[in-house]
């Protein structure tokens, strides 16, 4: 089971991102395993889509993710957000974000190991990162 953060989507999606072509042999390679993201890191990988490339590029790699048999997302609750509140607390001198706090804590929820990334921050939180030079064996 593999969690995708952002700056993976960032880099399958845009070309010109300096880890696009990292990004496209780690999605083959992931191809057949589970693979799970968040509605927040959906929410900011658009985001940052339609500041990239355009709200009409976004909103059409949007759809293609909501579509995607391949990719599960991942809801928070209440509680899981509340925990992201600490950790974000917890890892403030780190600069991490909120989405990735929430990630953090929906992958230990989900027992969720890896994450596709390439933010050394989820290394720093005890997971294993799918990034430069690494592939899931």
């Amino acid at each position: 089971m593999v969690f995708i953060d952002t700056g993976a989507l960032l880099a399958r999606y845009l070309q010109k991102d300096a880890h696009h072509t990292r990004a496209t042999a780690v999605w083959k390679k992931l191809a057949s395993q589970p693979m799970f993201t968040s509605n927040h890191v959906i929410d900011e990988a658009v985001t940052l889509l339609a500041r990239y490339a355009g709200n009409h590029f976004a909103a059409d790699r949007a759809e293609n993710i909501y579509a995607s048999q391949a990719l599960e997302i991942l809801y928070s609750t209440r509680d899981d957000e509340l925990e992201a509140i600490r950790l974000l607390r917890k890892y403030a001198d780190q600069g991490v974000s909120f989405t990735d706090c929430v990630s953090f804590v929906l992958m230990k929820r989900c027992r969720i190991a890896t994450a596709f990334t390439f933010d050394h921050h989820f290394e720093r939180a005890g997971f294993r990162a799918l990034g430069p030079g690494e592939t899931r064996r």
